[in-house]
């Protein structure tokens, strides 16, 4: 009897501990984790616009708004000597650092030869230009628009520079493929080789040789022939002439006159004394 009794404890006690462990071990008893929602995929980058020419080591592109002297920016790159001196005695510095300050949106775009390309010029090139010629020489380097680096492709040729006085005057073409970007006048093919400075307004691109315009090498018009001018002598010579040749023609004349006078004078004479004879035999 006590044993039963001592049993019917023990399940007594032991039925929960049992009942919890069953339910522990049964999958369908335990809690599923909540399903968290996959996230929507995420758009796909643009790609950057990467630049038709890259930077030179020392002349890291800027951002900041324009405004500093080109001078500056060219002395700070190095390698430009020549064309600061160039810039400053055709005064053409002036011009482009005027038209940087009044410019709001076209902005500048300066192909910019090294002094290595000055160097393979011939000898006295520059200094066989007329004054009217170096500053357009300078000039030709020059476009009044702004154009960023990988943007060249856009532009259509001819491209008119600072020194295209008229629709067809000092132009050049700009092609672009690549990673290229060639720049021909006509006489010289030249590439460009890097980014000297470049920001909203102002672009310099550092080119290889010294662009030298079409228009250097057309004929000049031949000047019309200046007309044949009569000295003062000459005319008198003929005046003289002519009145000599009237005086002349007038002495002939007045010879004739008198001659037809005296023979009709002696005509008359002799037919009257024969008119005399007749009456006198008759």
């Amino acid at each position: 009897m006590k044993q039963s009794i001592i049993f019917s404890l023990l399940l007594v006690l032991l039925s929960p501990i049992f009942s919890t462990f069953t339910l522990a071990q049964s999958p369908a008893a335990a809690p599923k984790p909540p399903t968290k929602p996959k996230p929507a995929p995420a758009a796909p980058a643009a790609a950057p616009v990467k630049p038709l020419v890259p930077s030179l080591p020392q002349s890291p592109t800027s951002d900041t708004s324009s405004g500093e002297d080109i001078v500056k920016i060219l002395r700070k790159a190095k390698n430009f000597n020549t064309m600061i001196r160039l810039f400053k005695t055709t005064q053409i510095i002036n011009q482009v650092n005027a038209q940087l300050v009044t410019s709001k949106t076209g902005g500048l775009t300066i192909f910019a030869p090294d002094d290595g390309a000055f160097s393979n010029l011939k000898a006295g090139f520059f200094n066989s230009l007329s004054d009217r010629q170096q500053k357009a020489l300078i000039q030709f380097h020059v476009l009044p628009v702004y154009v960023s680096s990988s943007n060249f492709d856009s532009l259509s040729n001819p491209v008119l520079t600072l020194a295209s006085d008229s629709p067809n005057g000092y132009q050049l073409n700009v092609t672009a493929y690549g990673n290229s970007v060639n720049i021909s006048t006509g006489v010289v093919n030249a590439t460009l080789t890097g980014i000297v400075y470049s920001d909203k307004v102002l672009a310099i691109y550092h080119v290889d040789k010294v662009l030298i315009p079409l228009d250097f090498s057309k004929p000049k018009p031949i000047a019309p022939a200046p007309a044949l001018a009569i000295s003062p002598k000459a005319d008198k010579d003929n005046s003289s002439a002519e009145d000599t040749d009237q005086g002349d023609s007038t002495k002939e004349n007045s010879g004739a006159l008198k001659l037809l006078g005296v023979q009709g004078t002696m005509l008359v004479s002799i037919g009257v004394a024969f008119a005399a004879a007749l009456t006198i035999f008759s």
